[in-house]
């Protein structure tokens, strides 16, 4: 074959046309977590847009939040030395931090609680009116419809570890499968961590 020949044929070569390299399942979970996103961002928009209403009045947040924002904060340390240990196949270290987590978690969400239990007894409450009879103050109830609607999300994560922890992983694909899983939960509960101090400085600093 003539040079000329075989210079032609490299060049007319079809390039191989390129994968999708990212996983489907953490595909899934990215669009999750840009519609979570995409949620609070519209909720804390309404809350400054809200802000100009004549019945708003500013709101001191329970104390408690603080403590709760720093266990959420530990939980994320305990979610991150799980996946590292799970890379290792450290199991029974990966299943300590992972029960940890979990616990921290619960630990968190028994605080928030606590939260609106301080902003009952300060007479302020969601939507309707107060003790008194007169129209609410909606940045009570913005402040209840941010924490809840995280609330419900991070019980989402917490189910995640859950089934983690009860997951079968006999063979070798279950494994992989479980190590998949582990970095997926651990980036969905790094990503509520991350919300939560969003949210919780978006509220000091807008009150």
């Amino acid at each position: 074959m003539k040079q000329e020949e075989v210079l032609d044929e490299l060049l007319h070569v079809e390039e191989p046309t390129p994968t999708f390299s990212m996983n489907p399942k953490k595909f899934m979970l990215w669009l999750f977590i840009v519609s979570i996103v995409m949620i609070f961002a519209s909720l804390t928009s309404a809350y400054i847009v809200k802000q100009a209403d004549s019945a708003w009045l500013s709101i001191e947040l329970p104390s408690i939040l603080w403590y709760s924002t720093a266990v959420l904060l530990l939980s994320s340390l305990t979610a991150h030395m799980a996946y590292r240990a799970g890379k290792k196949e450290q199991t029974g270290k990966a299943r300590l931090y992972l029960l940890a987590t979990l616990t921290l978690g619960l630990v968190f969400l028994a605080m928030q609680w606590l939260g609106w239990v301080d902003l009952v007894e300060r007479g302020i409450f969601f939507g309707g009116v107060d003790r008194e009879g007169n129209p609410a103050n909606p940045a009570g109830s913005f402040i209840y419809v941010l924490m809840g609607v995280h609330a419900v999300h991070l019980i989402a994560g917490l189910i995640y570890w859950l089934a983690m922890l009860l997951m079968k992983r006999q063979t070798e694909s279950q494994k992989e499968n479980w190590r998949l899983h582990l970095e997926m939960s651990t980036i969905f509960w790094h990503f509520l961590d991350g919300l939560w101090v969003y949210l919780f400085l978006f509220l000091l600093l807008n009150r």
